[in-house]
């Protein structure tokens, strides 16, 4: 059985499902698109969604998100699920992991987002038609 955060447990009906502290990203967009029923696991869906709305202005530099348990109790999903989608995010880096400070929006680009994902893509489809990483590479430095 899923806890309840203290915001949950006592907010009014009809209330914001995640509260929008000063100077934080306003996601609400996502809540919506997070598909269980989806082929692509959770964690990417949510990493891609924060992403989508870094890209489009939603979230700028400097904003930070809500808590990770407050974004996993709207979108329905574990902590856990949100916790590694923030991670893969800061290692991409468009977020900021700060103590006491929360999870902040970088000024990083979300062009090398893009490049990161799109590797990642390549990587996956060549191991799915059995090539070793270091045949990828071959493959890519015959590009130059």
């Amino acid at each position: 059985m899923r806890r309840a955060s203290a915001y949950t447990r006592h907010r009014p009906a009809g209330a914001d499902p995640v509260p929008a502290p000063v100077n934080s990203a306003n996601l609400n967009s996502i809540m919506m698109r997070v598909n269980s029923a989806d082929s692509m696991p959770l964690h990417e869906q949510v990493a891609s969604e924060i992403r989508r709305a870094i890209a489009d202005g939603e979230a700028g530099p400097g904003e930070r998100l809500p808590p990770a348990q407050d974004l996993a109790a709207v979108l329905g999903v574990n902590a856990n699920t949100v916790l590694r989608a923030l991670r893969q995010l800061r290692d991409e880096g468009l977020l900021e992991f700060r103590r006491g400070r929360g999870v902040t929006v970088s000024g990083n680009a979300p062009e090398r987002s893009l490049l990161i994902q799109r590797a990642r893509d390549l990587v996956r489809l060549s191991r799915h038609l059995g090539y070793r990483p270091d045949e990828l590479v071959q493959i890519i430095e015959g590009l130059q």
